[in-house]
């Protein structure tokens, strides 16, 4: 159940549908991504919420979350417009994705999918927690994004809709179309919803007319068909809930399209051209299972249980990569593919109990058990890539929180991570030097991490907020394993597997006035044996274990200028250095590949009448340097702006709206081309394109 009160916070990105009467900010009540529901003033994080109104003016324009998540986060990462969101980050970091606290991510072999797991249209909201922290354990280091699904209704109803999306370059080539359908109700004590999807994208073009380059072998989602089942059946009795969640994602690339490589030193894009790629189609396969029960007094206390599973499979497309050759065996240049599984199966236990023995004192307990298997192989020769590597995770934790100070809030908690990887003995590839045998193990870790927070609401119009907080995460270790070109190693003592510690500290101030508030945050994350991607001649890239420190400022502003108009301002500013020659001092700039630049996020929304409504956005990528070791320019980034506009129409019983991506038609080369791409994937960004989406309830 949701509810809202006035409380003036500008901490929550929610809509409000038609003309409001009271033009005041509104505060969410709910947050599922902290374990337990919450006001969000007494929350000492910086927490971003965008309900499902946010979400349709975004989907109006673009169907990538990606991009969605940019329009609204400007701490995260632009998106790559690719299948691949590898290199995108939230505060310099990767965050843990998880639909309905599933996590979606794969930590021990990330391939940078994690972002296409769900169709975005089965979502009702997106929670966003800035910054590293354990609530639900291992690979939270940049945060987390709970992808919430879409409930049941009270009655009976269907739901409808169509879309379409095209490019004026080429009506045939860009022409892409969606259709979604759901059934939905309560039938006396059971609820029932289910819901499917298909998408078909067409070709991007740029601002040129040209096509944008296809990433033939981490994937990309033009020329794509996406299909997405999702049911949810619940059961509710007395103060009891048990709930089942399962969705099937599919997505599959195209092979028709080949990639045409640029020139980076020339300003030459990458573009494609038609013709027949060789190897299987580049994919993700996603199978997601949840069952959750809940019981709101169970001996005085509530009780939430949750067991999950998630099946993934994400296939890259082929390529004559110098890593995948082996002459000896096969004697000429050789195309394979690599695909990425993982098998995840997980239960979380939570109890809470509010007031203990009357004190103002409330706590959360409980225990998260979680295992994943993940391997690489390459699919054309049957050959491992990436052996299998075994996690099992058992941690215990508390989180307590304390009230009896008059507005004041103060949290404290402690989770113990006692954690085993499992690999068995492995050979790499002949291109690590020869192909080397690495002797299996069982290394063990275990830590203890801890988090302390406070809210002091000064008055109606100030709030304060500072916390500290600790991550855990593992570093790629299929990356790792891998990579190994030395005879003589062994997983047990192999020091690059250690886990990923990121600290994590946060002061935040809110201000609120009449329809007007803001939210100004500033943090440090520090990791001292942290993990970094270099990119090797090969174009694979390798993990770097390292020091590095980053620190960041967030402002949010929402200003409702009149009963019809709301303007918002969002900035943020990251900065990011690396120990590049391991004498403890960090002394080089992250990279595009690892941080996000800084960048100021402008919109104005407008209700017009009870029917109709417009936004127009713009997204302002700032210029900027990354400096190395020396003091010298390594890579330079030339910013860039885009804007998106947007209206919604009630008619003919149900909802237009209409979208235009890059309105303006910006010509740029996007983020990662400028400053971690090469002349293989030096992509430009779509040039404008027009959107339009007819969608009803009957």
């Amino acid at each position: 159940m949701r509810t809202r009160t006035t409380l003036a916070l500008a901490i929550s990105l929610a809509s409000t549908v038609g003309l409001a009467q009271d033009r005041t900010i509104e505060e969410e009540i709910l947050v599922t991504a902290n374990r337990t529901e919450k006001p969000l003033s007494t929350i000492p994080n910086t927490v971003t919420l965008i309900d499902q109104q946010a979400l349709t003016e975004q989907l109006s324009t673009t169907s990538d979350l990606s991009t969605v998540l940019g329009n609204l986060i400007p701490g995260f990462s632009p998106a790559r417009q690719k299948l691949t969101n590898s290199g995108e980050s939230l505060r310099g970091r990767k965050p843990l994705y998880m639909i309905d606290g599933v996590p979606q991510s794969n930590p021990l072999r990330n391939g940078g999918r994690d972002g296409h797991t769900i169709d975005p249209l089965m979502l009702e909201r997106v929670e966003v927690i800035h910054g590293a922290n354990a609530i639900h354990g291992m690979g939270a280091s940049g945060g987390i994004i709970n992808l919430v699904t879409r409930e049941p209704s009270d009655e009976l109803q269907q739901s409808l809709r169509i879309d379409s999306n095209l490019q004026t370059e080429d009506l045939g080539e860009s022409l892409g179309y969606n259709g979604s359908y759901s059934l939905s109700g309560q039938f006396d004590s059971f609820d029932l919803l289910g819901s499917v999807s298909y998408r078909n994208a067409g070709v991007g073009y740029d601002a040129n007319g040209d096509v944008v380059g296809f990433d033939n072998t981490q994937g990309d989602t033009m020329a794509s068909e996406t299909v997405n089942a999702f049911l949810k059946v619940g059961h509710s009795w007395d103060d009891q809930r048990l709930e089942l969640t399962i969705n099937r994602y599919d997505v599959s690339g195209s092979t028709d399209w080949i990639s045409v490589d640029g020139d980076i030193a020339n300003g030459i894009p990458t573009t494609a051209v038609e013709g027949d790629y060789p190897g299987k189609q580049p994919s993700n396969e996603v199978t997601t299972v949840n069952l959750q029960y809940s019981n709101e007094n169970f001996f005085n206390q509530k009780l939430r249980v949750q067991v999950f599973s998630q099946d993934f499979a994400g296939t890259y497309g082929a390529t004559p990569s110098d890593t995948f050759q082996d002459l000896e065996t096969y004697g000429e240049t050789i195309y394979d593919q690599s695909q990425n599984n993982s098998e995840k199966r997980g239960v979380k236990i939570t109890l809470i109990r509010d007031r203990i023995a009357g004190a103002p004192i409330s706590l959360t307990y409980g225990v998260d058990l979680f295992e994943d298997e993940t391997w690489q192989q390459l699919i054309l020769t049957g050959r491992a890539w990436v052996p299998p590597t075994r996690y099992k995770n058992a941690a215990p934790y508390v989180q307590g929180e304390f009230t009896g100070i008059d507005r004041v809030t103060v949290t404290a908690g402690l989770r113990h991570e006692i954690s085993r990887l499992n690999v068995d003995d492995f050979t790499t590839l002949a291109s690590y030097n020869g192909g080397q045998t690495v002797e299996g193990g069982e290394p063990d870790f275990s830590e203890t991490l801890g988090n302390i927070g406070a809210t002091f609401q000064v008055n109606e119009t100030w709030r304060l907020f500072a916390n500290y907080s600790e991550g855990f995460s593992m570093p790629d270790v299929g990356r790792v394993l891998r990579g190994i070109d030395q005879p003589g190693q062994d997983v047990e003592s192999f020091l690059d597997l250690q886990p990923i510690l990121t600290e994590n500290k946060e002061l935040g101030v809110d201000f609120s006035v009449d329809s007007f508030a803001a939210q100004l945050a500033y943090y440090v994350s520090d990791s001292d044996f942290g993990q970094r991607l270099s990119l090797g001649d090969d174009g694979i890239y390798s993990v770097k274990r390292e020091k590095t420190e980053i620190d960041g400022l967030e402002l949010r502003t929402q200003w409702f200028a009149s009963d019809r108009d709301t303007l918002e301002l969002r900035y943020a500013y990251t900065d990011g250095r690396y120990d590049s020659d391991q004498d403890g001092r960090v002394d080089s700039d992250l990279g595009g590949r690892n941080i996000a630049p800084d960048r100021l996020n402008l919109s104005w929304q407008r209700h017009w009448n009870d029917r109709l409504s417009t936004r127009l956005q713009a997204n302002i990528l700032l210029d900027r340097d990354f400096e190395d070791a020396t003091g010298a320019t390594a890579t330079e980034f030339d910013g860039y702006t885009t804007v998106d506009a947007s209206a919604q129409l009630q008619a003919l019983g149900g909802e237009f709206s209409l979208g235009l991506q890059n309105l303006t038609n910006e010509d740029y080369f996007t983020y990662y081309s400028q400053t971690a791409g090469n002349d293989i994937r030096n992509f430009k960004g779509l040039g404008r394109s027009a959107s339009l989406s007819y969608s009803r309830l009957f």
